[in-house]
């Protein structure tokens, strides 16, 4: 599988998302500045977290307006793959490429911690290697990700089972107590209609091996892989 990175001024997670797909994949991903109009040709290209452009305007804002997402856009109109994570979600959100908003969480406080998710949805690109309905542990880190939508979309989302990721209890519920940012429908992670992009708030990064505390992100890589090889 060859991959993509995208850096804006002020992403953190960009190398934390590079060394992922480079040990998952075992092939080193492209580096894609945000002022690069052309991207390589891949498979996947990932939009990592951070406070792009120091999270002025709103969030992912200014991010979305670089020379470099016109290419990101026409990747996707190819079908081709494209994931965000956090700062990353944030931007897709103001692409227009998925639907609703991220907003301040809740308790108008950052939020840093590993979090229950349930797998709504294991017959997607970036779930296939997880069961329906299982609950998996994964950190998050943000201060707007209280996912919001309107009526019409969130039943759609719910409807057509492009709801990816749910926070829930150790249980599988999806509890207010087990929502960390006030997210609608308790929302962690969304797809497009088309089912090629997706937008996730908590960083499957960051737990990718034992020396990390775990293993549960590796899936959501291994899903990708598994469709595309």
């Amino acid at each position: 599988m060859k991959s993509a990175v995208v850096t804006f001024p002020a992403s953190n997670c960009d190398r934390d998302m590079f060394v992922a797909l480079e040990k998952i994949t075992g092939k080193t991903p492209h580096h894609i500045w945000h002022q690069d109009s052309e991207i390589p040709d891949v498979d996947l290209i990932a939009l990592p977290g951070g406070f792009s452009f120091g999270d002025y305007l709103r969030c992912g804002a200014m991010a979305a307006r670089s020379p470099t997402i016109r290419a990101i856009r026409e990747h996707a109109d190819r079908g081709g793959y494209v994931i965000g994570v956090c700062n990353g979600f944030q931007v897709l959100t103001e692409m227009g490429l998925l639907p609703g908003a991220l907003m301040r969480n809740a308790s108008l406080k950052f939020v840093c911690k590993t979090v229950h998710l349930k797998v709504e949805n294991a017959d997607s690109v970036f779930t296939n290697q997880y069961k329906q309905g299982q609950v998996i542990d994964i950190p998050v880190a943000h201060h707007d990700g209280n996912y919001f939508a309107d009526d019409e979309t969130l039943a759609e989302l719910e409807d057509t089972g492009r709801i990816a990721f749910r926070y829930v209890n150790k249980q599988g519920e999806a509890t207010a107590n087990a929502n960390p940012n006030g997210s609608q429908h308790n929302i962690a992670g969304i797809m497009n209609k088309r089912g090629n992009i997706l937008g996730m708030m908590p960083h499957p990064e960051r737990l990718i091996e034992d020396a990390q505390g775990g293993t549960d992100g590796r899936g959501f890589f291994e899903s990708i892989m598994n469709k595309i090889n």
